[in-house]
């Protein structure tokens, strides 16, 4: 019966460890793609490249904290809960300056374009 859990344990270990990379790559893939758009459209002189650039940092860092989230599932002492807490909240605080940014810049181009 022991071997029986332990095996489980180790598989869903694996598993997590494995969902955890692949979200993060996706929350890089994500930011470095956002970053050659922006770097396009800056060349281009287009006006939206702040705008474009928050959402994808924002997106990007909805992945990472999905990463982190999935992380807490195989956590085993109280120290290492602790780091990944803190993790999980300078993530949140940066999400959620980056929304407020988004949400002062998509008025600004408004007012822009009303003028």
């Amino acid at each position: 019966m022991h071997t029986a859990i332990n095996t489980l344990e180790q598989s869903l270990t694996y598993i997590v460890e494995i969902c955890t990379v692949i979200l993060e790559l996706f929350g890089i893939v994500i930011l470095v793609w956002t970053a050659i758009k922006c770097f396009w459209y800056w060349i281009k002189q287009d006006t939206k490249i702040r705008l474009d650039l928050a959402q994808g940092i924002a997106l990007s860092l909805e992945f990472k904290m999905g990463s982190e989230v999935l992380r807490t599932v195989i956590v085993r002492d109280w120290e290492e809960l602790g780091i990944l807490g803190v993790v999980i909240l300078l993530r949140g605080i940066l999400t959620f300056l980056i929304h407020w940014e988004i949400k002062h810049e998509e008025k600004a181009l408004e007012k822009k374009q009303n003028e």
